[in-house]
Formats: structure tokens, sequence, C-alpha cells
């Protein structure tokens, strides 16, 4: 169970707004961040403020330390075998790019994704397939949006070089059999990418016991700061990726014939690193261990089952992804018939400063495929209660009942974005 008081640890959380508290949903996106992340980025601009690994001044010195230690917090994290085997990119995006475009693609090569991938897991190969004519096929999902896996089985072939998929979809919450699929995939010779953005910050993920090749994920949806991403790649792996970008920090040697790598990871960090990112980063990670992946994984299913319990009974209410609550981790999708998944965020907001996502969510082709305009994305963390979930299935049920009564009084509203 999670402590009751932590929410004091997160500033934000202690805001009123027209003399009401803010009730933050939008953690899928990105969630807030507790002091003491915002207390290592204070630490490094305030104390050690050099670059890592080039300088031997204290304060290069100083700080190399801090972000080796932070690399090494970060293995442990997802149980990788070396610290070596954490990249730090930007984002999660720029990681699977890195493998996307690291990869020696050959002619005839093939690339298996899903039909609900978020664009930072789909554009990349379609960007493939028109430069470089390397062949992409997406996995048809069961009509609970779950990967399929005797359809990815009858896909499978000696030249499909690589599956990649989300290990959790930021759409509906759901948990994709991810540990099937890595086998399938590996007895057929293919490696295996999962974007673990929606996994890693909510439940236990380990990389050795899933036996993944490649996984990236985004510390700015895990309490830590945006500006960093982290690249996990087997042993070996990474050293086998051509750099998409080079220049300082990513070589032993340069001279007039050319220029030699270093190995893994910081083949693959060109230019300085987002030192305070990286040292936020890593409080992030000790402040979850903490408190325990397992306990806040519980806590969001309790929340989302909360909400379902309320939504699921409402005519005019559809719950995107499986019916049962528990399958969908601590996001609750849905559009109400008729509403604009907008106009019903924004009455929300307007309301009782209850804050979520709405739009694709990134999830355009999905969207096209079936043809939505969108949809509201409501998504708990560490820091909701459950008062909050049963006050927003309460205040989610009074618009339902009234769409445009409310809809009217939303006109009237100051809104100049």
């Amino acid at each position: 169970m999670l402590p009751k008081d932590l929410r004091q640890d997160f500033p934000p959380l202690s805001r009123e707004i027209d003399g009401k508290p803010v009730i933050y949903l939008d953690s899928g996106c990105t969630t807030l961040k507790p002091q003491v992340v915002i207390d290592a980025i204070t630490e490094y601009y305030t104390m050690y403020p050099a670059c890592a690994g080039r300088s031997s001044h204290k304060f290069g010195v100083e700080v190399t330390e801090h972000l080796d230690s932070a690399r090494e917090s970060v293995a442990n994290f997802i149980n990788a075998g070396t610290s070596e085997q954490i990249v730090f990119s930007k984002s999660a995006t720029e990681g699977i790019n890195l493998v996307a475009h690291g990869i020696d693609w050959q002619p005839g090569d093939r690339v298996i994704t899903t039909d609900h991938e978020h664009n930072a897991n789909l554009v990349p190969w379609m960007c493939l397939k028109r430069y470089r004519g390397v062949e992409m096929d997406k996995v048809i999902s069961t009509p609970e949006n779950i990967l399929d896996l005797e359809k990815l089985e009858q896909m499978m072939s000696s030249n499909v070089k690589l599956v990649t998929m989300a290990h959790v979809c930021n759409l509906d919450g759901h948990v994709n059999p991810v540990e099937e699929a890595i086998k399938m995939a590996h007895d057929h010779g293919a490696q295996v990418l999962l974007d673990a953005a929606q996994s890693v910050p909510h439940k236990v993920v380990d990389v050795k016991k899933l036996d993944v090749d490649y996984l990236a994920f985004s510390p700015h949806k895990m309490c830590g700061p945006p500006g960093v991403g982290v690249l996990y790649g087997r042993e070996g792996l990474l050293d086998e990726l051509r750099p998409m970008v080079v220049g300082g920090g990513c070589v032993t040697d340069v001279n007039a014939l050319g220029y030699r790598l270093q190995p893994a990871p910081r083949r693959l960090e060109s230019g300085t690193q987002n030192a305070a990112g990286i040292l936020g980063t890593a409080a992030a990670v000790k402040y979850l261990i903490g408190l325990g992946l397992s306990e806040i994984e519980a806590h969001e299913k309790k929340l989302n089952s909360i909400v379902d319990e309320s939504l699921s009974n409402i005519e005019n209410v559809s719950i995107m992804g499986p019916k049962d609550p528990q399958m969908r981790g601590g996001i609750t999708g849905f559009n109400i018939a008729g509403a604009g998944h907008h106009e019903l965020a924004r009455m929300l907001d307007q309301r009782s400063n209850i804050m979520v996502r709405s739009g694709k969510h990134c999830n355009h082709a999905w969207f096209a495929k079936h043809k939505l305009t969108g949809s509201v994305r409501a998504s708990f963390y560490l820091y909701n209660t459950e008062d909050e979930a049963r006050f927003f299935a309460e205040e989610i049920t009074a618009i339902a009942q009234n769409f445009e009564e409310h809809k009217e009084k939303l006109k009237q509203a100051d809104y100049s974005c």
C-alpha cells in the first residue's frame, strides 16, 4: 500500500485554482515531479554544473561520478546486466530512432509492428519504408485492441528482422502479451524492440526476464524530467548499431583519415548530455523504488476499477479497450455519444480543475482506421486518490446525463487558446 502522505511530495498538488484543488489525470502524457527530483536537478546547477567525462577539474570529476551512478541506478531499475547497456537519449522517441536508423538493413528485410502504436513507434518504420525500402507490416489487433498472437505467428518469416510494439498501449492502457511475442520472434530469428514508455513507470519491468533485445522509455512519464530518454540494448547489440548522430563524445580518436567510435553506450551519445535531466531521472528511479512498483500498479488498477464501475453503467459512455479494467492499468479512454472529446476535456477543466488529455494521443493511424476523431483519456498515477477517482466518475456522469446544458455553459467561458 502506498503511503497516504506522498501527495505532499508533489508541489503542484498544493495549488488551488479558482478556489478549487487540482485533480491531475494526465500522467500518461507527463507526470508531476516530486520535490526530490526537483532538488536533484537544482543540485547539479548549483553545485557542479560542468561537463561530464571531459574535464579533469573537481566539478568535472564530481558530475562524471554522479552520472555514472545514475546510469547504474537506471540499469538496476530494469535489471539490465551492466550500466553499459543503458543509453541516455533526449526521449524514448529518439531511442526508438537510434535502433531504427542504426540497424544494418538489407534488401528484403521486414519490420512487424502493430495497428495501435504511438507515432513514436510507427513513423520511424514508415520512414525506413519510404527512404530505405524496408518492408513494414502491421498485426491487426483483437476486437479488444490486444496483440493477436496467432496473426503475428502467421506473419513471421525468415526475412523478419525486427518485431516492435508497445508493452502497454497509451491509448487504453492494455498490456500486450509481450513475453509470448518475444519468444515467437526469437524462434524465427528476429529481434524485438519494446516501447515501454507506459509500462516502466507503472509496473516491474525486468529486461532479463522478458529476454527483450531493445527497450525504450521516457523518464518524464515516471516522475522524472523531460528532455531525457532511455534506451536499453541486450549485451553486444548496441555496439552493432550505427550512430544516428556523430560528433564530440562518441569517438575515441579522429584524424585526417577517419575516426574511431567509442564502445557502447557512448558511441550513441554524441554531444553534451543533459546532465541535469539524467540526475533527475536517477532521483525519480530511487523514488519509485522506494514506493514499490507493484504497489503503484495495484493502486492504479484500484482507481481504474472505481471509475469503470460508474462509467460502464452509463448508456451513452463507451470505454476503449478491454472490458476488464484490471487489463487497462491506470488508463481509462472513453467517449460520450454526441459529445466532442475536446469539449469534454474543457468541461472537466472548467468545472472542477480535472485535467485530462483529449485528442488522438499520438495514435493517429488507429483513430483514422476506426474513423474516430479522438477520445478523452484519464490516466492515473501514484499520487491520485480514490476520492479523486470517484469525483471524476461523478463529474462524467453529470456531464453525460445533460451534455447540451454543460456545452452551452462552455460556450460562455473565456478560452483564448
